[in-house]
């Protein structure tokens, strides 16, 4: 019987976030005081204290999501112990330093300077995300494949479920199409841009030197990342891998179904929200999951 431990990306949000964790926890106090000084303001007062409003500001939201992840992963202690580790999207930089891959501090930089150029991608080109529900991951790629405008599939979430993405004349091209072909929905995301798809090469760009400039070591389990969804514990494959994932899918029902074939029984949740719980369990209902909880 092994145990996963998956980190939620960027959506997982909420106001008061991770105020509980600071209040429980000395190491928490310090960690959190920590992010504040790489940050250079003050995340803390903004995660305890803001509206959701304040927290959906892209150099806000994911490393928030980060800090609350990695914070509670660390006040787990001995109670954390992976066997394998996975994380979507932006989840992927917690589950990596959770694993002892990057140093907090490191993967903070990396979490805020991503951030900051997937918000400058943003906006050289308007573009959105939409999710399609009911339909084989197949029809999805055929559909997007054969549209000219810039639309790939970009978060494979669970079986039925896909995120397509990229610019707002493709998206809506494919939305009527995949309507057409028998989705059961095709709901338009509230988000600032075309996350996973070509369209943050820019960002891509900018981040690649400084992913190249940080010290990888290894984990100490494996971790499956987004872009294969296959187990490595490489540091140099890790950081390859790192770079790629702004502009390729997240391959999550892919991670899922690798990390169960390998023997994980059961998964462990660990930042804000329940989404993954409930994608695992999409994945296979035999799974049990969990919420991770403050030792």
């Amino acid at each position: 019987m092994k145990k996963a431990y998956v980190f939620p990306g960027q959506g997982a949000q909420f106001s008061g976030m991770g105020k509980d964790l600071y209040d429980a926890s000395e190491l928490a106090q310090e960690l959190f005081h920590k992010a504040n000084d790489v940050l250079g303001f003050s995340i803390t007062d903004i995660m305890f204290n803001g509206t959701d409003e304040d927290l959906k500001q892209t150099k806000v939201t994911q490393p928030a999501i980060f800090i609350h992840s990695v914070i509670l992963a660390k006040t787990l202690a001995e109670d954390f112990k992976p066997d394998m580790v996975a994380g979507h999207s932006l989840g992927e930089f917690s589950a990596l330093v959770a694993a002892g891959s990057l140093s907090f501090e490191d993967g903070l930089k990396l979490v805020s300077q991503r951030a900051n150029a997937m918000q400058k991608a943003c906006e050289i080109k308007p573009s959105t995300m939409a999710a399609i529900l009911g339909l084989e991951d197949q029809v999805v790629e055929d559909i997007c494949g054969a549209i000219d405008e810039v639309v790939v599939p970009a978060n494979y979430n669970c079986p039925g479920q896909l995120v397509i993405s990229g610019s707002i004349e493709g998206v809506d091209q494919a939305c009527e199409k995949l309507l057409e072909a028998g989705a059961k929905r095709a709901i338009k995301l509230n988000v600032g841009g075309a996350f996973h798809s070509p369209l943050m090469q820019p960002a891509q760009e900018e981040l690649k030197n400084a992913i190249q400039a940080t010290t990888f070591k290894e984990p100490i389990c494996p971790i499956y990342q987004n872009i294969d969804a296959k187990a490595t514990r490489n540091p140099d494959q890790i950081q390859e891998n790192l770079i790629k994932q702004l502009t390729g899918a997240v391959r999550w029902t892919q991670t899922i179904q690798n990390m169960i074939a390998d023997g994980s029984t059961s998964f462990t949740e660990v930042g804000p929200g329940k989404v993954l719980q409930g994608l695992v369990k999409k994945v296979d209902r035999k799974m049990e999951v969990a919420s991770a909880a403050i030792a």
